[in-house]
């Protein structure tokens, strides 16, 4: 009976010496076939490991006897259980593995692009579907709504339930804030700081409801962005405490912050010294940096990139801090995700003010091949625009050389660095930016703005609330303009997700919001179609939107009085056109005549 019982001893701590298997399991039939399983637990590197109807084609141990990374080949396995045997001396323990079918086509998914308008939801404040998961006893941080930079309980559940008010705004793709584990003590909120990159949030919800999220939209041909994060993980990940190697994060030794000096990733003139401390210094303190250069990390990322979209069934990326991480692994790192998935899209942020830094991170860019470097991002983040919004473009009333609407054609004038105009995320605000409604209160400059993003190449991006005119002062710190949405907890005062529920003013910034993108959704010429711009006079800036089909002129009146715009000027646009109704207030002009302009305002004209 001792005997009996010493064995079991024997096999139970063996099987408990297993204490983490990532990726947790894989799919067959992936271009990335060579799957590196990190095994993880008390010495298991002790062990030597077979496999059942599986080649290991390579085993590594690092420094840390706790790590066993194993590379099995899956090319030409169907998919099935297979086992590992973990063997130290006359003792020996089993491990299942499972590979999974992947989804028909999954290959050949589509990601976002022109056609989408993406909603970007601040995911812990937009809506609290289940209040039974505000705080979990398994997280630090407790929910407390009292506090603007606390846990308020937004959730995968509350977005799930208010898809359809989406759909009625005009949104096809939703862009949520990181919804990976966030176990810091305070500030997790925002779950850039993850603490487990396989696991969804308790608080958020559950991998599981990650998928229906996912499920939910598709049924809606709507599309799921995932915000991922490859430069930095938070310093309570769990690998913190034990750490594979000792060069899996930077250290200097120790801590040291970045820079931000983007510039000095292209600089020809930089030094060593400052291109390092850029891309190897902690974002901040409590965000340890991830080196990429290493190849054990690089391969965690990507695998771990394509487990989320085969397990999510994922539509795109928005890659944080883009230009922080090691340049030429993200590059690898992107490569690897378009190569399994041709069709997919990424956008990465590279938040620069200038138009050539951020066309030099764009895939094939002629910028960035003067270095003989290609990052292979597809899509980038039109900072240069958005920066000319947020400065107060709309409040220059008069125009002169360098003021006024003339900022944003001088913006656009620059489009021949990108190699794919079409393929640019275009915003005036996002989650750490000043909100749209506080440096433009006016209703008629949200209006212009709308009427710009709308029609302008590009993908538009609109940032959750600004529907409804909320606003928000980023001077008053990042809760400030991360507020919760009106409606979205259990005994609001008020339902802005209804129409009975807003009020008149939210109703007004509702209504043109959503007349705008969904006359948008079906206009190709919009997605695909060549910009023909004109210098802007009186600070009024005319432009069209053009194919062989179709023809769309925009007129932005940006002044402080009524304007007068003459057709003559714009003879090689209207031809061929006798007419323009406006698609807001459904008017029509003979376009042949001069078309009077009120301040502050414009029109979009379909051309007959």
């Amino acid at each position: 009976m001792k005997k009996l019982i010493f064995f079991l001893f024997l096999s139970i701590s063996s099987i408990a010496q297993i204490t983490r298997i990532e990726p947790p399991f894989w799919y067959s039939d992936m271009n990335h076939a060579d799957v590196q399983i990190m095994f993880y637990g008390k010495n298991i590197a002790q062990n030597e490991v077979s496999a059942t109807n599986l080649i290991i084609k390579n085993v590594q141990k690092t420094e840390n006897p706790n790590y066993l990374f194993v590379t099995i080949d899956t090319k030409n396995v169907a998919p099935g259980t297979f086992v590992f045997t973990f063997k130290n001396g006359k003792k020996s323990f089993t491990q299942n593995y499972t590979l999974k079918a992947r989804k028909k086509d999954s290959a050949l998914r589509k990601g976002f692009d022109s056609s989408d308008m993406i909603y970007l939801i601040m995911s812990d404040r937009f809506a609290n579907g289940n209040p039974n998961n505000d705080s979990s006893p398994n997280l630090i941080e407790k929910a407390d709504r009292t506090n603007k930079d606390g846990r308020h309980g937004g959730d995968i559940e509350g977005m799930i339930q208010h898809l359809d008010y989406l759909q009625e705004l005009g949104a096809t793709a939703i862009w949520p804030t990181p919804l990976c584990e966030d176990n810091d003590e305070k500030g997790s909120y925002h779950t850039y700081g993850q603490s487990d990159v396989y696991k969804i949030d308790e608080r958020f919800g559950t991998n599981e409801d990650y998928v229906r999220l996912s499920n939910e939209l598709h049924k809606r041909n709507m599309k799921l962005i995932k915000d991922y994060v490859t430069n930095h993980w938070g310093y309570k990940h769990w690998m913190m405490d034990d750490l594979p190697t000792y060069d899996w994060i930077h250290q200097f030794p120790g801590y040291k912050q970045t820079t931000y000096r983007m510039t000095t990733q292209f600089d020809p003139n930089a030094s060593a010294l400052d291109a390092k401390i850029c891309m190897d210094g902690w974002f901040v303190k409590s965000m340890p940096d991830l080196n990429q250069s290493n190849p054990l990390v690089l391969n965690y990322l990507i695998q771990n990139a394509l487990w989320w979209i085969e397990y999510a069934d994922l539509d795109g990326f928005r890659v944080d801090t883009y230009p922080y991480a090691d340049k030429n692994a993200i590059a690898t790192w992107t490569k690897a995700i378009m190569d399994e998935y041709p069709n997919f899209n990424i956008v990465g942020e590279a938040w620069l003010y200038s138009t050539a830094q951020i066309a030099y991170w764009q895939k094939d860019s002629k910028v960035a091949a003067i270095q003989s470097y290609n990052s292979h991002l597809p899509s980038v983040m039109d900072f240069m625009l958005q920066s000319i919004l947020n400065e107060g473009v709309l409040h220059e009333d008069k125009s002169e050389w360098q003021k006024g609407i003339v900022r944003v054609y001088n913006s656009l004038a620059s489009d021949f660095l990108y190699p794919d105009i079409n393929n640019l995320l275009i915003f005036a605000e996002n989650h750490d930016t000043q909100r749209l409604n506080q440096f433009y209160p006016e209703f008629e400059k949200y209006k212009l703005t709308m009427m710009l993003l709308a029609t302008m190449r590009g993908i538009p991006q609109l940032y959750y609330g600004s529907e409804i005119g909320m606003a928000g002062d980023k001077n008053k710190g990042d809760g400030d303009i991360r507020r919760d949405f009106p409606g979205g907890w259990p005994g609001d005062s008020q339902n802005a997700f209804t129409q009975a529920g807003r009020t008149p003013e939210q109703q007004k910034y509702f209504e043109i919001t959503s007349q705008l993108f969904q006359w948008r959704k079906a206009k190709k010429v919009i997605h695909t179609g060549k910009t023909t711009h004109y210098v802007p006079e009186n600070n009024v800036y005319v432009y069209f939107r053009h194919n062989e089909n179709e023809s769309v002129m925009v007129l932005i009146n940006n002044s402080n009085e009524k304007q007068t715009v003459s057709p003559e000027r714009f003879a090689e646009n209207l031809a061929k056109y006798a007419q323009g109704k406006d698609i807001l207030t459904q008017k029509s002009f003979d376009i042949r005549k001069p078309i009077e302009i009120e301040p502050k305002s414009g029109f979009i004209l379909e051309l007959k």
